[in-house]
């Protein structure tokens, strides 16, 4: 397995990839070019902080549709389990599959971590948002879920004011 940090940086193009939801249906990151995408990457489905990460995003969506820009999380999940996690929760964002970690590898966040002194491979929690012309315009790494929802929001607005 080949393992690596993305030195993914403000400014570059966003690597495209394409990904099942929640459904099933292939979503594309190139089927969004003239929007902002909100593009987060979280652990695994129904634990405490991925949970209420998703029900922020999906309590302010209707203020990131009006900013003309779509919500996508990506997490190790699969399409069952997401099915599981938006049923139980109620939510409301676009949920994509990437089982392989290939996705997760591209954007960096596949990484060794360490808890209770076991160390393994997982998601580190991070948001891009990406401009319409497909540029990562802002990065998030290791992220705090608490108000983390409502500071993306604030830093979309301040993108879209320049």
């Amino acid at each position: 397995m080949v393992i690596f940090v993305s030195g993914l940086k403000v400014g570059d193009r966003a690597p495209d990839f394409c990904l099942p939801d929640q459904n099933g249906n292939e979503i594309c990151l190139r089927d969004f070019k003239g929007r902002w995408v909100m593009l987060y990457f979280y652990p695994k489905d129904n634990t405490k902080g991925c949970t209420m990460k998703a029900l922020d995003f999906t309590r302010m969506l209707d203020d990131f549709k009006k900013l003309d820009a779509v919500v996508i999380g990506i997490s190790p999940d699969s399409i069952e389990s997401h099915q599981r996690f938006i049923k139980k929760h109620g939510l409301k964002v676009t949920l994509l599959s990437d089982t392989d970690h290939k996705v997760l590898e591209l954007y960096g966040v596949w990484q060794l971590k360490k808890m209770y002194g076991r160390e393994y491979y997982g998601v580190v929690r991070s948001t891009f948002p990406i401009d319409p012309e497909g540029k990562i315009a802002y990065i998030w790494r290791k992220v705090r879920v608490k108000g983390h929802v409502e500071e993306v929001k604030r830093v979309l607005e301040e993108l879209q004011s320049k």
